[in-house]
């Protein structure tokens, strides 16, 4: 749905400080203007074609299809563009925005660093100066993109307030952004944040589900019975379901990160486990604690353990349009272990939450359903974790 004044229902809205007020309007009435500016379109067209490697390919897994025993499933293989995520679609976006907007410095917020890499990617490109702010947690479980950023040129400043994970990353940025409002755009990563944020970031990621309808239509003559894909803040979600919104026979399901449990405090199921209240900038639901204040969360996944999801996520959960499943760690590492050895695709952790899902409710539908995952990212950034917590050490 369009969101009416940056609202989905009572979700969204600006919840920000005042010195933050210009840049936000500026970036709506930037915004506004260039989306429908045909040589922008174009520009960013080809930096998808040429430079991102999309369209990102509908793959049948056949084997993976024959191994559960019911409905035929394809996967959404954004593991394969440019960065190995889906995270290039916004920053390519974004990037190219602030281009236009005369902005010489983006700043980003990551967890599993792949919204890192991506935007120190596009700042290298477009020759702009990167500054990513990392939860100090998250940067010793992602090594790899911290190096991998640094390699790019951008500066990696490790986060240590709060949980040194995503929540107090995103903190930081926007701090960071308040002081530099004149040459500096916060590329943030997913669709949430104050108003134009979740809209913005929308728009850019629904060429992942332009491209599921137009390809599924091409391969089978019809709309798939359902659409899975992992929720943190809910981009790649976002983005998987924005085109089938009015396809209302579509399933749409969100994977969360429960974590350890729904029935432990270490989890990071923000629809099954939180409440309504404000943070971010935004209004939508979040995982809080008995006085309000956001709870620390847990997930294997780094790029998932965020305390909240986007206000237009939390608006398709209130009317009932999509459905958000929680899925612990060991499923989701189970999937991760299951997709690598049955198909030769080793999907990111985070992308793995939505297979263990799909594991589950395959076998139950005929074999004439179809189902679609987004596999959101590739998996090697996680290989180290996953050895770690089945107990190897791949570095010994």
């Amino acid at each position: 749905m369009a969101e009416t004044n940056g609202r989905f229902g009572v979700h969204g809205g600006q919840y920000i400080p005042e010195t933050l007020m210009n840049a936000v309007i500026e970036l709506e009435k930037a915004y506004n203007h260039y989306k429908n500016d045909k040589a922008f379109n174009r520009e960013l067209s080809e930096l998808f074609k040429e430079y991102a490697n999309r369209p990102s390919g509908l793959y049948y897994a056949k084997k993976l299809t024959e191994a559960l025993g019911g409905a035929k499933i394809y996967l959404k293989r954004e593991d394969l563009n440019h960065t190995g995520s889906h995270k290039i679609n916004n920053v390519l976006g974004q990037a190219l925005l602030a281009k236009k907007m005369g902005k010489t410095r983006l700043i980003a917020e990551t967890g599993a660093g792949q919204h890192g890499v991506a935007a120190a990617t596009a700042a290298a490109l477009l020759n702009m100066e990167c500054v990513v702010f990392m939860g100090e947690e998250d940067t010793k479980r992602q090594a790899l993109n911290v190096y991998r950023m640094r390699l790019l040129g951008a500066k990696v400043i490790p986060v240590t307030t709060g949980t040194a994970t995503l929540k107090d990353a995103v903190s930081e940025a926007m701090r960071e952004w308040t002081s530099r409002i004149e040459d500096t755009h916060y590329c943030l990563g997913s669709v949430m944040g104050p108003h134009p944020f979740p809209t913005i970031v929308r728009d850019f990621q629904a060429v992942i589900s332009k491209e599921i309808k137009e390809q599924i239509l091409e391969k089978e003559n019809r709309l798939p019975d359902a659409v899975i894909a992992c929720v943190g803040g809910g981009s790649n979600a976002m983005g998987s379901f924005y085109h089938f919104i009015e396809n209302k026979d579509v399933r749409l399901i969100g994977c969360e990160a429960a974590g350890r449990g729904m029935d432990t405090f270490e989890t990071a199921a923000t629809i099954n486990t939180g409440r309504l209240g404000i943070f971010h900038g935004m209004k939508s639901y979040f995982c809080q604690d008995s006085y309000g204040q956001i709870a620390p969360v847990y997930s294997i996944s780094a790029g998932l353990d965020y305390p909240g999801i986007g206000p237009e996520h939390a608006y398709l959960h209130d009317t009932g349009r999509a459905e958000y499943v929680p899925v612990t760690d060991d499923e989701a590492v189970n999937a991760f272990e299951f997709l690598s050895k049955t198909e030769g695709i080793i999907p990111a952790i985070e992308s793995a939450h939505a297979i263990a899902h799909a594991m589950k409710i395959a076998p139950t539908m005929d074999k004439d359903k179809i189902i679609v995952i987004t596999v959101s990212g590739r998996g090697d950034k996680d290989c180290a974790a996953i050895a770690r917590y089945r107990g190897e050490d791949i570095y010994e």
